[in-house]
C-alpha cells in the first residue's frame, strides 16, 4: 500500500520556530556536500569512507559498486555541486554581498578538512554551512554537523572557527515553487502524449531505517497521535517521524497548487535506495512495488524526486533505470521530472537562508519565509533531534 499524501493538519504545536539564532556577520559560505567517486579508481576507496566502522570488505563493496561502475565510476554529484557553487557565487555577486563560497565533502573529495583549512589560511573566522540537503534526519542534518565536528578537531581549528548551519529548507519557497513547476511540466508532457487520463503523482524520497525515521527530528512534539513504549524508550508512531511528515506536507502542498489545472490527481509517497541488512526495517513502499501496486486502469506516471536536491547517482539509476524498467513491463508511460539542481528559484532561496543568518553590521536580516504550518524551522537542534551516533560537538545548525 502507497503512503498517501495528505496534507499536514491537526499538528501539536513546534517549538521549532522559537529555537533561531540573532543574525550576525558571516565571513564566509561553506557548501557541505556528500560527495562520490570521480572515476574507476574511486569507486572502493570511496564505498569505504561511506561504510567505514561497517566491518563491510572489499568483495561486498565490489558486489554494490555496479551503479557507479556502469557510469564509468563517476557519480554525478561532484559536478553537480560545483555548479552549484558557481551557482551561488553568481546570485551572492548580484546582491552585493562580500561572501566567498567554499565547497566540502563528508565523503571525497573536497572533504571538510581540505575546506576549512582553505578558508581558514584565507583569514576566514566566522562560517555560515549551507548542506545539500532538505529534510530532517540522522544522515541529512544532524551527521553533517557532526563530521563538521570531526574536521575541527583534526584541523585544530576548535576555538578559532565558528560554523553556524542554515536551517533545513523543506518548505522555503526557493525549494517548493521548483518542485511545483517541475510536477506541473511532466502532467503537462502525459496529457500532450495522449496519456493523462487517468494519471498517478509519485514523490521519491530516500528511504532510511525506521528506528532512524521515528527519532528524526525534535520530539517535543509528534507528527501524529502519543508516543508508545518501545524498549524502554518512547518511540514515534510507525509513520517515518518528522523526517517522513516535511516530505508528506510538501507533497501535499505540490499538488494544491496543481489542483486547478489538475484536479483530482492522485498521489503518494514512496522510497528508494534501501540498502544494508535486509532483516532491518526501512521506510516503505518502494517505489517498485509502488509502481507494480497502482491500479490497471492509471494511464501515465509522474516521478518527483522531492527527497534530493540534485540528479545525483541515486537519481539517474534508481528512478531513471530501474523505476522505468517497472513502468515499461507494465506498459505505464512515465515521466521523471528533475530536481531542483540549479534553478534559478532555488539558488536563490539558499541565498534568502543565508541574508537570515548574515547581516552586515547595522543591518536587518530578511524574514523567515515557510509555506507550511510545520516551519520555519529550527536553527538550532535539541539535543534528541535527530539520533545517531553521540554528538561529538555542539554547533549552532537546524
Amino acid at each position: 500500500m502507497t503512503d498517501t499524501v495528505t496534507p499536514a493538519s491537526s499538528l501539536p504545536p513546534l517549538a521549532a520556530s522559537s529555537r533561531v539564532l540573532d543574525a550576525t556577520t558571516y565571513d564566509c559560505i561553506l557548501l557541505a556536500g556528500f560527495g562520490g567517486p570521480e572515476g574507476q579508481d574511486d569507486v572502493i576507496p570511496y564505498l569505504r569512507n561511506v561504510t567505514r566502522g561497517r566491518g563491510i570488505p572489499d568483495e561486498r563493496l565490489e558486489e554494490v559498486s555496479h551503479h557507479y561502475r556502469h557510469f564509468g565510476g563517476i557519480s554525478p554529484i561532484n559536478e553537480q555541486n560545483r555548479e552549484l557553487k558557481a551557482a551561488l557565487e553568481g546570485e551572492i555577486a548580484a546582491r552585493g554581498l562580500d561572501l566567498p563560497v567554499y565547497w566540502g565533502n563528508r565523503f571525497w573529495a573536497p572533504y571538510f578538512t581540505d575546506a576549512l583549512k582553505e578558508l581558514h589560511a584565507d583569514g576566514h573566522r566566522r562560517v555560515l554551512v549551507l548542506v545539500t540537503t532538505a529534510f530532517s534526519s540522522y544522515s541529512g542534518c544532524r551527521a553533517y554537523r557532526e563530521d563538521l565536528a570531526t574536521a575541527l578537531a583534526e584541523t585544530g581549528f576548535e576555538g578559532e572557527l565558528v560554523l553556524d548551519k542554515v536551517r533545513q529548507y523543506f518548505d522555503h519557497p526557493g525549494f517548493v515553487e521548483p518542485n511545483v513547476t517541475a510536477v506541473r511540466e511532466g502532467l503537462r508532457s502525459l496529457t500532450a502524449a495522449g496519456k493523462g487520463d487517468n494519471v498517478h503523482v509519485m514523490f521519491a524520497t530516500h528511504s532510511i531505517p525506521t528506528a532512524a525515521a521515528s527519532v528524526s527530528g525534535p520530539r517535543e512534539a509528534l507528527p501524529s497521535g502519543e508516543p508508545v513504549e518501545v524498549g524502554g524508550e518512547n518511540e514515534w508512531y510507525a509513520g517515518g517521524g518528522w523526517y517522513a511528515e516535511q516530505q508528506r506536507a510538501v507533497a501535499a502542498l505540490v499538488m494544491d497548487r496543481l489542483a486547478d489545472e489538475f484536479p483530482g490527481v492522485a498521489s503518494s509517497l514512496v522510497y528508494q535506495s534501501r540498502s544494508g541488512d535486509p532483516r532491518v526495517p526501512w521506510l516503505e513502499p518502494d517505489i517498485n512495488d509502488a509502481i507494480e501496486a497502482l491500479p490497471a486502469d492509471v494511464t501515465g506516471l509522474v516521478v518527483s524526486p522531492l527527497g534530493f536536491v540534485s540528479d545525483h547517482m541515486e537519481v539517474i539509476w534508481d528512478l531513471d533505470n530501474e523505476a522505468q524498467e517497472t513502468c515499461d513491463e507494465r506498459g505505464l508511460a512515465m515521466v521523471r521530472v528533475p530536481t531542483v539542481g540549479v534553478d534559478p528559484a532555488f539558488v536563490s532561496g539558499l541565498i534568502d537562508l543565508v541574508e537570515e543568518r548574515h547581516v552586515a553590521p547595522g543591518g536587518t536580516p530578511r524574514s523567515r519565509e515557510a509555506l507550511t504550518e510545520l516551519g520555519p524551522w529550527q536553527d538550532v537542534c535539541p539535543t534528541d533531534c535527530c539520533l545517531g551516533r553521540a554528538a561529538k560537538a555542539t554547533i549552532a545548525s537546524s
